[in-house]
């Protein structure tokens, strides 16, 4: 866990795809953001099925769960397929 607290302290946003299947319209998505926040963001994938301590201590019942940090907090929290525009709209809101 003391991982995952360096990966969400940044003072940028960092954007978590909690997934447990590999979906290639959600690696696509997900570079498309990337792309669009460039280094003013960071994208990250957690692969549920390797890291199931980490998912079961934040609730991650979903596939795709996708939850924004910044500073350490929590800012949002979505379990569902999410396109581009809506998470480039919603990681604008915190850098």
């Amino acid at each position: 866990m003391a991982k995952f607290g360096e990966l969400i302290s940044f003072n940028k946003p960092v954007l978590i795809d909690f997934y447990s299947d590999v979906n290639e319209n959600i690696i696509n998505t997900l570079r498309d953001v990337a792309a669009a926040l460039g280094d003013k963001a960071k994208v990250i994938k957690i692969d549920v099925k390797q890291n199931e301590m980490l998912a079961d201590a934040l609730q991650v019942k979903g596939n795709p769960t996708f939850v924004i940090y910044k500073n350490g907090e929590l800012k949002w929290r979505q379990t569902g397929t999410q396109d581009a525009n809506t998470l480039i709209g919603l990681m604008q809101k915190y850098v």
